[in-house]
């Protein structure tokens, strides 16, 4: 393609709006195309990539582009990541823009320290370098540069998946039963679903697969008590409470309202009635209290850091601090406890974050064992087994990766209350 100014400049206007970030750039995004309602679909696309290509590769490109402008940002980025040539971007270039690019001046360091080569902040490089040799550190960091596949999860309350994939498949929707979940699809594009039957209809939902396999572990059966302790939007429920058949109950637990405004919709399309959604006020709510020591089985997806999910927003590389990180597992800690009341005997409760910190995983279970003596741990790997998900390599806990699975990296921990 040929960029004309306008293009081009528009793009660095994205940019420049979206790299302080000030708010997720998801959101900046979002705010940008909305005052700028006149771009058509393949600007709008071609400047959406670009932005989450800087953002992936920002420290790589910021060791070059050292001054941070983000008209030499945009350069960078199409040349070097995106396969844009020269030739089609010298209309829009300043002479010395120009020279840049003739006289490859624009070249990254040959040996680049491992935070720029991985991609990763150095303070989380740090703390991965106590449990992981350097190559697995890179591995890792260069699996989140990769743009994160389309995962739909089948509501098998009303569908099967194979006739899903039929009935994606003659909207010219290229798709396939994911490797892992009995109940996902994955896109082979990313195209818009927001208007079509499947969707509309409740057949599917939008999920990563590693997402769908923490709702599969926990093994909700027909007729129980489930609490979804940090719900969100509720994209795990609805999984339970399909599992589940629609009978039993299923409380959505979450402290923002906001959040579980969004599962209204959701669940209207699902045709379940078993799932309850309660706004709470902290994780030692009276209702919490009240629900102590009758629960069957407890999902707790505790808020986290969220670097697992740097595929999808890598400006999390950038909005997270050590210091936070702290605060995180404080809350992880405090969470854990008060979820841990609502299970009864024999029951189970599922610790899961979309993080790969060992800080925020398994530091976090090793430490609730240690103060509560009424709980074991479940190996994941029999669980995985016993539903007839082919995963490998999968011990005691259940660490998904990029790398490895295609998924967001994420973790659990099956932990049951001993009768």
């Amino acid at each position: 393609m040929t960029f004309t100014p306008a293009q081009f400049n528009t793009l660095v206007e994205a940019l420049t709006v979206v790299l302080p970030l000030n708010s997720p750039a998801d959101v900046q995004l979002k705010r940008f195309f909305k005052e700028h309602a006149k771009l058509g679909a393949k600007d709008r696309a071609l400047i959406a990539e670009t932005v989450y290509t800087v953002l992936r590769h920002r420290r790589a490109i910021e060791s070059v582009i050292t001054d941070g402008v983000p008209r030499k940002m945009a350069i960078y980025a199409l040349t070097r990541y995106q396969g844009i040539g020269s030739r089609e971007l010298m209309t829009v270039l300043k002479k010395a823009e120009q020279t840049w690019l003739m006289e490859g001046k624009l070249n990254p360091p040959a040996n680049p320290p491992l935070g720029i080569a991985a991609e990763l902040p150095d303070w989380v490089i740090n703390r991965l370098k106590k449990y992981f040799p350097d190559k697995d550190i890179l591995a890792l960091g260069r699996s989140m540069m990769n743009p994160a596949p389309l995962d739909l999860r089948v509501n098998a309350h009303k569908a099967k998946r194979d006739a899903v994939v039929q009935q994606l498949q003659k909207s010219d929707i290229k798709c396939k039963a994911s490797p892992f979940s009995p109940i996902g699809i994955r896109l082979e594009s990313k195209v818009s679903l927001a208007k079509h039957p499947a969707l509309l209809e409740g057949f599917v939902e939008v999920q990563d697969e590693g997402s769908q396999i923490l709702g599969l572990i926990l093994e909700a059966k027909r007729g129980e008590m489930v609490v979804d302790f940090c719900a969100g939007a509720g994209g795990k429920s609805l999984l339970i409470g399909a599992a589940m058949s629609s009978t039993g109950r299923v409380y959505a637990f979450d402290v923002s309202e906001k959040r579980l405004a969004n599962l209204a919709p959701r669940l209207k399309r699902s045709g379940l009635s078993n799932i309850m959604p309660q706004a709470i006020d902290s994780e030692n709510d009276a209702r919490i209290k009240r629900l102590a020591g009758k629960i069957d089985r407890v999902l707790v997806d505790a808020p986290c850091t969220g670097l697992g999910t740097l595929r999808r927003n890598p400006d999390l590389k950038f909005r997270q601090t050590e210091a936070g990180l702290g605060e995180l597992t404080a809350k992880q800690t405090a969470i854990l406890k008060s979820a841990a009341r609502l299970v009864k005997d024999g029951g189970r409760l599922v610790y899961a974050t979309c993080s790969f910190l060992p800080e925020e995983n398994e530091h976090i279970v090793e430490k609730f064992l240690a103060s509560h003596a009424d709980f074991k741990l479940v190996p994941a790997s029999g669980v995985v087994t016993r539903l007839k998900i082919p995963l490998k390599g999968i011990g005691d806990v259940l660490k998904l990766s990029p790398q490895q699975h295609g998924t967001d990296a994420f973790f659990a921990a099956i932990l049951e209350r001993k009768k």
